[in-house]
């Protein structure tokens, strides 16, 4: 029986780190060679990172991510051969993958489909491909695609299964939602049992800006059949046998293939190594089990918050701990993934703030080891209203009394991340608040990343718990109270938004679906509160578009995921 045996590592890599993700590639290749494959594949463009935007407009950067290949081909002579993504440049700039070997780029495929909707614009700065060589590599014919060629039925991968690849190679950048996973799981294996190929997909991991990659990379056989799966949300090397003399069986049975096949020859594959003749010790493969859901989106956070933190240069963190269940949350989420040593809580009560919240506060620091720094605002808040005395009148006290206090939090909190070298905040608002405009522009929003700005509500206390099977730290008060943000005396989320388990379907509906009003109303919501919602929604995007990045775990995230103007006079019904 012959085999091809193919590793796929999934990397963190990042954008613009040419020193870097050179050094991780040439690790997971040595690795690799120890195990004695045929062939390593490395995900899109991991030589430059992804994205690299507007990176690529500029030629130095397109010359300094060339000369990384050159070097980096050099580096890897005497290892198995190595598929990389990198960029090609001709005229025009490809998005490519480059078969490296023996010291040297052998040769380079390009990418035929560019994705243009959601989080990418690839059309921005790629010129698509139209070419699909292959490659003999180990003695076997293998095809390389790149991400979203392999989303179509008919495109490269079917004509490279059609002129005898039996292996096709994939490799990708694809971001992370919840929900993903499962889904791209089966257009892989779906894709495989079409083309009679086994598919070897190999996908990034680690957080870049407000994108998540998840690794999951996958070995699929012929039959869609699952052989290996990697890890999600960590670094991993899958090592695969592939059984080359099955698949090549398959398709002698496949009469799609036969009746498609074109009379002529193909052109031949490219020649870059022989069959090993070597004896190899076998390797043992388990597939792992796929992740929890929940527990996957989890760890998206907090890879999230590691990688944005650690990628931007800073290692620590302040957040401000109010005692309520989104900045028990981020606390929660920052430690696991900074350490405890690496966060530092701020609470900053008023006169408003109940002593209930102040202890679920310290419960919650104490519990995760963090120092919890105490910074009564009264006297500021006092100051701030004095001041304004004179200009507020006799108007009735209202949102800009009670926006005082949220932003002379945000001041302080800023100033204690000024002053501490490598530092910065971590805002605690959460996507139903951000939807809805329940947030203090130049307040409660100030900060350097906004860790839950795409979860929901209802999804913080989904988490919570999940969270607190793993060991009990979010104290459960914080999870069961009714959420108040303790601005004026007795007040609750409810006195100005709907329930969120009514909030968060509409939320959704409107904003990750693009339902109209009538069709939310046709899903079982009343109508004036659909309307109402659909009214904050659209009035706030001002509010969102000066918020701070944060990690994309939804279909549809603020930001560079949903662009809306923001003069408008468009209200959606």
């Amino acid at each position: 029986m012959q085999y091809l045996r193919v590793a796929l590592a999934q990397i963190n890599t990042t954008v613009g780190d040419f020193e870097g993700n050179r050094a991780r590639i040439l690790d997971a290749a040595r690795r690799a060679a120890e195990q004695h494959a045929d062939l390593v594949a490395f995900p899109e463009l991991a030589v430059t990172g992804y994205p690299p935007e507007d990176q690529l407009m500029r030629p130095a950067f397109l010359d300094d991510a060339e000369a990384s290949l050159q070097t980096l081909a050099a580096d890897a002579h005497g290892l198995p051969p190595l598929i990389v993504g990198c960029l090609d440049f001709e005229q025009q700039l490809y998005n490519a993958a480059a078969v490296v070997h023996g010291g040297r780029v052998v040769a380079r495929y390009r990418k035929h489909r560019l994705p243009n909707y959601g989080v990418f614009d690839e059309e921005r700065y790629f010129h698509p491909g139209h070419e699909s060589p292959r490659f003999t590599i180990g003695g076997v014919e293998v095809g390389v695609t790149i991400c979203e060629d392999i989303w179509y039925p008919e495109g490269p991968m079917w004509d490279q299964a059609l002129e005898g690849a039996l292996v096709v190679v994939n490799i990708n950048a694809s971001p992370y939602h919840s929900g993903k996973t499962a889904g791209r799981e089966r257009m892989v294996a779906t894709r495989a049992a079409d083309s009679t190929v086994a598919v070897a997909y190999v996908n990034q991991v680690g957080g870049q800006d407000e994108l998540i990659f998840d690794g999951n990379s996958l070995v699929i056989g012929p039959e869609g059949e699952v052989m290996a799966r990697g890890a999600s949300m960590a670094e991993d090397l899958v090592v695969v046998d592939i059984p080359v003399e099955e698949v090549r069986q398959r398709q002698l049975l496949e009469s799609r293939l036969r009746r498609q096949r074109k009379p002529e020859h193909p052109a031949p594959p490219i020649f870059v190594t022989p069959a090993s003749e070597a004896p190899r010790p076998p390797i043992d493969v388990s597939v792992r089990e796929p992740a929890d859901p929940l527990g996957e989106t989890y760890e998206a956070l907090v890879l999230g918050t590691r990688d944005y933190v650690r990628k931007s240069g800073f290692h620590r963190v302040f957040i401000q701990l109010s005692g309520g269940i989104d900045s028990a949350f981020v606390g929660t989420v920052a430690v696991d993934a900074l350490g405890a040593e690496n966060v530092t809580g701020v609470a900053m009560p008023s006169r408003y703030s109940s002593e209930g919240s102040l202890a679920d506060a310290q419960d919650l620091a104490d519990r995760l080891g963090i120092r919890l720094v105490k910074l009564p605002i009264e006297a500021m808040h006092e100051a701030a209203l004095n001041t304004l005395a004179d200009e507020f009148g006799d108007a009735a006290p209202g949102a800009a009394e009670e926006n005082v206090q949220s932003r002379i939090r945000g001041l302080l909190v800023m100033a204690l991340s000024n002053k501490t070298a490598g530092s910065m905040v971590l805002t605690t608002g959460n996507k139903s608040e951000y939807a809805c405009g329940y947030a203090t522009l130049y307040g409660d929003m100030v900060g350097g990343f906004a860790v839950i700005k795409d979860v929901p509500k209802t999804l913080v206390w989904a988490l919570s718990r999940y969270r607190n099977t793993l060991g009990e730290v979010i104290p459960r008060s914080s999870i069961e109270k009714p959420p108040s943000a303790e601005l004026r005396p007795g007040q609750l989320d409810t006195d100005s938004l709907p329930a969120y388990e009514v909030l968060d379907p509409i939320i959704e509906a409107y904003v990750e679906d693009d339902l109209s009003l009538e069709s939310i109303v046709a899903r079982g919501h009343d109508r004036e509160t659909a309307k109402r919602v659909i009214d904050m929604i659209n009035r706030n995007e001002y509010k969102r578009r000066q918020a701070p990045p944060g990690v994309k775990i939804t279909t549809r995230a603020f930001g560079r995921d949903r662009r809306l103007p923001l003069a408008t006079k468009y209200r959606g019904y």
